[in-house]
This record gives structure tokens, sequence and C-alpha cells, in this order.
């Protein structure tokens, strides 16, 4: 009996390569995304957006649910907020929740430059306290958690309470290179994914699960929830 030969290891070069190479084919030049992502570097803000094939798969998902609400934690300078907005129909809108003064002001550029302010709301404060006074009337659609990872669970939680029956629920950023399976390894982040994880299991108000990811953000993934 023939045995399959042992994969080669990989690196994250191999995964950003991968990357460029599938893009190539499915995503085309997009200056109004290349402009949110000049904008928000020269700004000084962090390089912790979404890749875009997960922006594109964000837009993909907002689309096959139908969603006409989205709810997002975490804005940073707009971009997957920019991906998020082109997916919900005319009368559609998103409602995004970030920290920073600064980086809500670069978002509201870039959402401006992609002529999505009117279908996009960005509310600046602790999203710990402006997701707590967001009310399910009519509920969201599709929610998108990307923010502090120690706030995992308040956000998940809050986004139960906001989103519809049969609503997805998506939390980025949950395997963290491996070590929120590692139990030698500690830090804030990881420790807000376990807590979160720790708080889903037994939840009979919803049904998730985790996809581990490769790609030019290195080797992450996130938790797909469907609220009952």
């Amino acid at each position: 009996m023939s045995t399959r030969p042992a994969s080669p290891p990989t690196t994250v070069e191999d995964w950003k390569k991968s990357d460029v190479y599938h893009n190539s084919f499915l995503l085309g030049d997009d200056p109004v995304l290349e402009a949110a992502l000049k904008n928000s570097k020269d700004q000084g803000l962090p390089d912790i957006a979404v890749s875009p094939a997960q922006g594109k798969l964000l837009n993909l998902l907002v689309r096959t649910t139908g969603a006409k609400r989205v709810l997002e934690v975490g804005t940073l300078g707009g971009y997957s907020t920019i991906w998020l907005a082109r997916g919900v129909p005319e009368g559609g809108h998103v409602t995004t929740l970030e920290l920073d003064a600064h980086h809500a002001k670069v978002a509201r550029e870039n959402l401006t430059n992609a002529g999505l302010a009117d279908k996009v709301e960005v509310i600046v404060g602790p999203a710990s306290e402006t997701i707590k006074k967001l009310e399910p009337s009519p509920p969201y659609d599709f929610a998108f958690i990307d923010a502090d990872k120690p706030g995992n669970l308040l956000y998940f939680q809050e986004a139960k309470r906001l989103v519809r029956s049969g609503g997805v629920i998506i939390v980025d950023n949950v395997c963290r290179n491996g070590r929120v399976a590692d139990p030698e390894y500690s830090d804030a982040s990881v420790e807000g994914v376990r807590t979160l994880l720790k708080g889903i299991k037994g939840d009979k108000a919803v049904e998730a699960t985790t996809i581990g990811t490769v790609g030019e953000k290195g080797y992450d993934g996130f938790l797909y929830a469907i609220r009952k």
C-alpha cells in the first residue's frame, strides 16, 4: 500500500506567497481600499487591519446572509468597515465601535473617500460601555468582533443580545499562532480568547466553531457563531 509523502514544513513567507497568488485571481486592484490603508499608515495607525482576503470573506458572508444591519466592534482605520459596508444592500447600515478618537477620525475620512459615510455610524468610546447602549430594535443580522481581546466575552454576550435569531457573530484572532491551545503560554489577549471559549461552552443560545487560518497575517483564526 502506497503512503502519501509527508508535506514539507511551511513558513509565514509561504503563506504570504499563497495569499498573493490567490488574490491575483480573485481580488482586483482597489484604489479605495489601498488609499484607506495608506491614509491609516500615514496617520500612525497600527498595521493590524484584516488582510484583503479576510476582508473579502467578510464582504461575502454579509452578502450571503443577506445582512442589512451589521455591528462591528473595533473600527481602527475603517478598512474592514469598508468591506462590511460594501456588502450590505441599499438601505442597509453598519454600526462600528472604536475606542480611539484619532482612529475614528481616520476611519471617517476613509469611509467618506469610499462613498460609504451615509451607510456607517462610527461611535467613539470604550466598546464595553457603548455596546451596552445599543438596542436590538430592529436587531442586527451580523456582528464582527475585532477589538481588545480581554473584552471578547463581554462583546460576544452583548452581540448575542443585539443579533437576531439566525444571525451571525464572528470573533477574529482566536488562535493567535496556536498559543491559545498552549497551556504553558499566557498573556492578556490569549486569556481573553480562553475566557471567551469557556463562556461559550455549554451556551445553548449559540452554535459555534473555530476555523484556523494561515496567510499574510500569519497563523490565526476566527470563531463563527450562529445565534439560535
